[in-house]
């Protein structure tokens, strides 16, 4: 009597597997039909994609010291980018804090300007700068900067205002200012948020500096540019494994050094 119900069961849910299969089909090629998508375009492409990823795996291990300062100048450019924006995150996220700045007003305003700042593409600033500021690592640590201010202050100002409260009204109360207030109840309660935010936005950066290295920002990503114009394919293996190992390496001690924040 007990295994009626379990195939009635296992019924309903191959009826239910089926069901949202073919919704998703449905869904999937009526996008394709919508965005003009062509999948038989991959399909009969695939076999020059599989040539050129023959050809990568036979680096041209030569090509290695040529990408030693590119992968440097990459990591400058993150760091870089990564503290100028976080510096100046600092300020706005107190602003921007409901528990803090009590006006409505102000707080909206700050607050708009950070969504502005977020709703802004990467690749659409780095190319920006390119035309202002020219090609090079100028342009890619303005670009990282920019996106590193609108990220960290986004979770900066969200973790002050989980603070507690009773420091910085013992100070009010003492006849304490703004600035003392903030400076002595509210950076020491977050500044391991701070930090923590820091290394992992430098992590995010490290990888988008290659991309906008390829806009000609400066960086790896001028190599990787310059290599699949070439057709060299073999030299852009060496780039690619260039940058997973900086990745790699870059994540590793960011997920170390957060571990012991907490």
């Amino acid at each position: 009597m007990n295994t009626i119900p379990k195939k009635s069961f296992a019924q309903k849910w191959h009826v239910k597997a089926i069901v949202w299969t073919v919704i998703v089909l449905a869904l999937f090629i009526a996008s394709c039909s919508v965005t003009g998508v062509d999948v038989g375009v991959f399909l009969t492409g695939f076999n020059q994609f599989m040539q050129i990823f023959y050809e990568m795996l036979k680096p041209d291990w030569s090509y290695v010291p040529f990408t030693v300062q590119p992968i440097i100048q990459t990591i400058q450019m993150a760091l870089i980018g990564t503290l100028i924006g976080s510096i100046v995150a600092v300020p706005f996220s107190v602003l921007a804090a409901r528990n803090i700045v009590t006006n409505p007003a102000i707080r909206g305003i700050i607050r708009f300007i950070l969504n502005l700042v977020r709703t802004l593409p990467d690749l659409m600033l780095a190319a920006i700068f390119v035309a202002v500021v020219g090609i090079g690592p100028m342009a890619g640590v303005l670009t990282l900067a920019i996106f590193s201010f609108g990220m960290i202050s986004k979770l900066f100002y969200e973790a002050i205002e989980t603070i507690d409260m009773g420091p910085i009204e013992a100070l009010t109360a003492a006849g304490a200012t703004k600035t003392q207030v903030v400076w002595f109840a509210v950076l020491p309660q977050v500044y391991n948020h701070f930090l923590s935010y820091f290394l992992y936005t430098f992590e995010i950066n490290v990888r988008a500096s290659t991309i906008l290295g390829y806009l000609g920002a400066g960086g790896i990503g001028e190599l990787l540019q310059r290599s699949l114009g070439q057709f060299r394919y073999d030299r852009t293996a060496i780039v690619v494994i260039g940058t997973f190992i900086v990745v790699v390496v870059v994540d590793t001690l960011s997920n170390q050094l957060r571990e012991r924040l907490q």
